[in-house]
């Protein structure tokens, strides 16, 4: 079996599991938890991030981006005005072309705002970005942000942070089957089986910061979803047994004495 690799923009990763470095007790604990995850990629809030303040630690004295991707995003951003500025100045920042895109319609529930998402990203494209693009659980929505140029579709499995895991497990069916583009769950996993379904469901890949950082054991946390998308995803690539409402013996019924 050949060496079955994340591909994003051209890029090849071994680890399908995206880790955020929000929310953890300090940049060590989430260094950590990074390297223990087996994470290759991980998203970096632009307008949360010191950039300024040279006493305060830095999220890359513990994180090198020579060794981890670094995926700048737009976290907090709620219309396409501040997203765009956001990314732009990431790329002047770091140079950074590959790029998350959330655009959020309200504090509450912290849903997209897929018009004003839809609208970024094709803006985004045309400036030379690739795009990845977390967006809603719609299938609809999902092919037009591929036909505008997204790099990546990344719908929600529930609200952001609220570890309620996939709640709409035939639109993500929907949304696999029908785009080549990558299909990382992005939003509401909650543990280790909620990664493991999310991959057994043939999308690609899985971002996950709360479900870690919050854990009671971060660390413990992060290498039980390393884990568990690995079974995941070796189980979507076996290809699971048929439905069967009926018992089925496992011995054959030839030889019985």
């Amino acid at each position: 079996m050949k060496k079955d690799q994340l591909i994003i923009d051209g890029k090849k990763y071994n680890s399908r599991l995206i880790v955020g470095t929000g929310k953890y007790k300090s940049f060590s604990e989430c260094a950590n938890a990074v390297k223990i995850s087996g994470a290759e990629i991980v998203t970096v809030a632009v307008r949360r991030v010191n950039i300024m303040d040279t006493k305060k630690p830095l999220l890359m004295d513990y994180i090198n981006p020579k060794k981890i991707t670094y995926l700048p995003n737009t976290a907090g951003c709620f219309n396409s005005n501040e997203a765009l500025r956001t990314l732009r100045l990431a790329r002047e920042i770091g140079g950074w072309k590959l790029v998350k895109l959330e655009v959020l319609g309200d504090k509450k529930n912290l849903f997209p705002d897929m018009i004003e998402t839809l609208k970024s990203t094709e803006i985004l494209v045309k400036e030379g970005f690739k795009v990845m693009v977390y967006c809603n659980d719609d299938p609809l929505i999902a092919k037009k942000l591929e036909d505008v140029g997204a790099s990546a579709i990344m719908p929600l499995a529930s609200p952001i942070g609220s570890g309620l895991g996939i709640l709409n497990i035939e639109n993500l069916k929907i949304i696999r089957k029908q785009t080549k583009l990558p299909v990382i769950v992005d939003a509401g996993i909650g543990d280790a089986p909620d990664a493991a379904e999310a991959m057994q469901l043939g999308c690609d890949g899985v971002l996950i910061n709360t479900a870690i950082a919050k854990a009671k054991k971060p660390l413990l946390m992060a290498e039980a979803m390393k884990y568990a998308v690995i079974s995941g995803r070796k189980s979507y690539l076996s290809g699971r047994i048929k439905y069967n409402y009926t018992g089925s013996a496992s011995s054959p019924k030839k030889g019985i004495i």
